[in-house]
């Protein structure tokens, strides 16, 4: 349940921080400076926070290897391979999980655009 908390949390900042540095980019020459001040202000917190979303996963990489040492203790080796196999399979689910939501949002939002162009 961790890590599936802590891979949401990354991808979150990181699909955030992607928008406000998008928005950055795109900001014209004209654009008042208090807008171009907030968006490097909250570009600032989020970078912040990201890094401590990964030292987090770094302490539950840590965690891991503790309770994956205490789990070989007790499991036959094959049943230790499925418990790996697992563990490392679960945090990449959880990425394309949230790739395939991101691009089912994306999907509807054109879709709504394209009906309502028509």
């Amino acid at each position: 349940g961790d890590l599936d908390k802590v891979v949401n949390l990354l991808l979150s900042l990181s699909g955030r921080l992607a928008r406000v540095e998008t928005a950055l980019g795109s900001l014209g020459p004209h654009t008042p400076a208090e807008d171009k001040l907030a968006l490097r202000e909250k570009q600032r917190l989020l970078v912040a926070q990201l890094e401590d979303a990964k030292e987090l996963k770094e302490h539950m990489g840590r965690r891991e290897e503790a309770v994956g040492a205490m789990v070989a203790r007790y499991l036959p080796a094959e049943h230790l391979q499925d418990y790996q196999h697992f563990v490392k399979m679960k945090s990449a689910l959880i990425a394309e999980q949230r790739e395939l939501e991101e691009k089912i949002k994306l999907g509807q939002e054109q879709l709504r655009c394209l009906r309502e162009s028509l």
